[in-house]
């Protein structure tokens, strides 16, 4: 097997260079007391999508801030009891998806609730910069120069997380005990986060990013995409003697997911390309390693980050999910 990163041995044994605040458990108590105030109020707008015996809706919410989020909620259109539903999280710059990707989970009897992440490629709002939907380029550092570690954009984003999935267990047709999660890159990142900040039962994930954040510098893998670039631009232009690194990265350690990771309960599975150089291996054991729940990885050793190309994983996280 090719390596570019750790060993598989050291990797299984990684714990994480990217510090935890001391304060991380009471900063999210917080945030997840704000999320709690919001409610589970929702607006649904129909959409006439020609899939025979489905029901789909735009779904509306108000988050933190006052940020309008929208996602795609499908159903069955005959429904008999409650069911398992499923919430689904993009890759970044992505956007919630089309209706048809979707069908699958639906005709064999789910509910799927598709988000849009704020101010990325879909309709939900980033009200940190006037309520456009579009400011797609660097969000992971938004907010770290603010003196308030509240006003970071990620936070905002796990929150709205954690309130589609409130939102989506209130819903008379679900079954509030049997939720999966499941996304991509930074879909798989809010997974992880989301999942430890209210439980579900099931998260699927490939290739998560948001972890360890310390780590992708110190590899010097910053310029590797759009994905980490910005920490590049950071230091070039507003820290270049790095004078005040330490406290970017004890800053970002809110939103790392690595930090969230002992908090889930849900059962995982994993899916990690040893050629990744966009989420390096090490990032996602540094996550991986400190989940305590029943879990599972299946490791690739010949991929990257390449979602078009891992095989038959659309196929194995269908049948983990269905069942819930």
């Amino acid at each position: 097997m090719a390596v570019f990163d750790l060993s598989l041995h050291q990797l299984h044994q990684y714990q994480g260079v990217n510090p935890r605040p001391a304060d991380f458990d009471t900063y999210w108590a917080r945030t997840l007391d704000e999320v709690g105030a919001l409610g589970v109020s929702y607006e649904l707008e129909p959409e006439a999508f020609p899939a025979p015996g489905v029901r789909c809706d735009h779904l509306y919410f108000t988050g933190l801030g006052g940020a309008r989020i929208h996602g795609k909620l499908l159903r069955p259109e005959r429904i008999e009891g409650r069911l398992p539903a499923v919430c689904v999280f993009h890759g970044y710059h992505h956007f919630c998806g089309s209706w048809f990707e979707r069908l699958p989970f639906v005709y064999s009897g789910m509910v799927v609730l598709a988000l849009d992440t704020r101010g990325q490629g879909g309709c939900s709002e980033d009200v940190s910069c006037g309520g456009d939907t579009e400011t797609l380029y660097g969000q992971i550092l938004r907010g770290t120069s603010c003196t308030d570690p509240e006003a970071l954009l990620y936070r905002s984003i796990y929150a709205d997380c954690v309130q589609a999935v409130r939102i989506l267990k209130s819903m008379p047709f679900v079954d509030e005990a049997r939720i999966g999660l499941t996304g991509n890159s930074q879909g798989g990142g809010l997974s992880v986060a989301c999942a430890a900040l209210e439980p579900v039962q099931r998260i699927a994930v490939i290739y998560p990013f948001l972890s360890d954040f310390k780590r992708v510098w110190e590899m010097d893998l910053c310029n590797a995409s759009n994905a980490y670039r910005q920490f590049w631009w950071h230091f070039r232009k507003k820290d270049p003697f790095h004078q005040r690194e330490d406290e970017l990265w004890e800053r970002l350690g809110y939103i790392d997911i690595q930090h969230h990771a002992p908090h889930i309960q849900a059962k995982v599975l994993w899916f990690t390309g040893m050629m990744d150089q966009i989420c390096p291996p090490s990032t996602q054991f540094a996550a991986y390693n400190k989940i305590s729940s029943e879990k599972e990885m299946r490791i690739l050793p010949d991929y990257g980050h390449e979602m078009d190309m891992f095989p038959f994983v659309d196929d194995l996280i269908y049948r983990f999910l269905r069942e819930l």
